[in-house]
């Protein structure tokens, strides 16, 4: 399958600290890719890296065969990467579609009324159409979860990273996240998944990425990762 994303020799320094250390990973276009590992082990820094958060000190970064590593978050995000992010920060004197026409308008540069059609009908898929019209501060959990999904998927992403779209959910919304992260999948979209909940990563990824101190430390299926003794150790607390 054709490489959507490649990392090479990625290195992040914070002062003294290493956060990341000679990251390489490559990811196929159309995958699900889980990447795990415990706190402090580089993951949102690798993330972040990748969406232009930051800048990695070393190494590169190419997105469909373009070098994007000097390339800025907003860049990045019209290019095709969006991040959903693990705390929801909606705009929250805005209803649920208001959300949604943001990136619409400064992502893709669509406003009006094909933006709003286009806008409910990712709600729908989202299972949010009759939220609409709400205040976004008015949303359960699990619907800012849902929302923060759909404002990355209005950027209309070929690559969506998911930074712990299920952390906190009870384990009926964590199917419900589970099935729409499926189906966006389906629809050709590259998801790279961080997620604690080990269930969940082994359901859905077709393979698991494990970091620790900053360097991966195991690369393959979910069933093989999942035995590897580093992983036991540094992950799993055995």
């Amino acid at each position: 399958m054709e490489t959507i994303l490649e990392v090479s020799g990625l290195g992040k320094n914070f002062g003294g600290f290493t956060a990341l250390s000679d990251v390489s990973l490559a990811v196929a276009s159309g995958e699900r890719l889980g990447l795990i590992g415990p706190n402090g082990s580089g993951k949102t820094t690798l993330i972040n890296c990748i969406s232009g958060a930051l800048f990695n000190d070393a190494g590169s970064i190419r997105f469909n065969g373009e070098d994007v590593s000097r390339k800025p978050a907003h860049e990045r995000t019209r290019l095709g990467i969006a991040r959903s992010f693990q705390i929801p920060r909606p705009f929250a004197s805005m209803t649920v579609l208001e959300n949604l026409m943001v990136p619409f308008a400064y992502v893709c540069g669509i406003s009006g009324k094909r933006a709003r059609t286009e806008a409910r009908e990712i709600l729908g898929h989202m299972g949010l159409a009759e939220k609409a019209d709400t205040q976004s501060n008015q949303l359960s959990q699990v619907e800012l979860r849902k929302m923060e999904l759909a404002r990355a998927m209005a950027a209309r992403p070929k690559l969506l990273v998911s930074d712990e779209a299920m952390a906190g959910l009870a384990g009926t919304e964590v199917d419900e996240v589970l099935k729409i992260l499926r189906e966006l999948n389906a629809q050709g979209i590259t998801i790279i998944m961080i997620e604690h909940i080990m269930q969940a990563v082994m359901s859905f990824s077709q393979r698991v990425v494990c970091l620790d101190a900053g360097s991966i430390i195991a690369d393959g299926t979910p069933e093989v990762v999942v035995k590897n003794p580093q992983v036991q150790r540094a992950y799993l607390g055995h």
